[in-house]
């Protein structure tokens, strides 16, 4: 069984992950995936195939993310909330981190969206490795660095 990228080989997590959909085994496939380092919600929205390269072991998902088509997700990668750290009560409701298909994110990788703002990381979008970003992208752009800002375009 192969994944979307031509001679890629399903890995045991891209096959765990495609599990937690099934009913009855979702929840043991969800286990399984935190066992092996992975932590992807079941709640997590995702059209798929998601491909977990090398694993993507320390991957880390908030609740509310959605993913498109295609995506590929390094290590270390963490898709979340920004501002966790702020009192309870004080943090607006809603917000999330909105994948859209064909991106890729680099290992080590910060997603971070504001409480009460939706984060968009459009399609054809890469997310450099480390970089840690905190603003929305546009169709095809290469994001990079601490905060990431947009270095260059995809060509395609």
């Amino acid at each position: 069984m192969t994944g979307f990228i031509p001679g890629h080989r399903k890995s045991l997590q891209d096959r765990l992950l495609d599990g937690t959909r099934l009913p009855g085994i979702g929840r043991l496939a969800y286990l399984a995936l935190k066992l092996l380092g992975v932590e992807f919600p079941r709640s997590v929205e995702w059209q798929g195939p998601i491909q977990l390269a090398h694993g993507s072991v320390g991957l880390v998902v908030h609740r509310d993310t959605r993913i498109g088509a295609r995506v590929t997700i390094l290590p270390g990668v963490v898709i979340g909330m920004r501002d966790a750290h702020m009192p309870a009560g004080s943090i607006p409701e809603g917000g999330r981190v909105i994948i859209g298909n064909d991106v890729t994110i680099g290992a080590g990788a910060k997603i971070l969206f504001r409480s009460g703002e939706d984060l968009i990381v459009a399609d054809g979008t890469v997310v450099g490795a480390n970089a840690v970003l905190l603003d929305s992208t546009g169709p095809g752009e290469i994001w990079a660095g601490l905060p990431a800002r947009r270095v260059g375009t995809r060509v395609r």
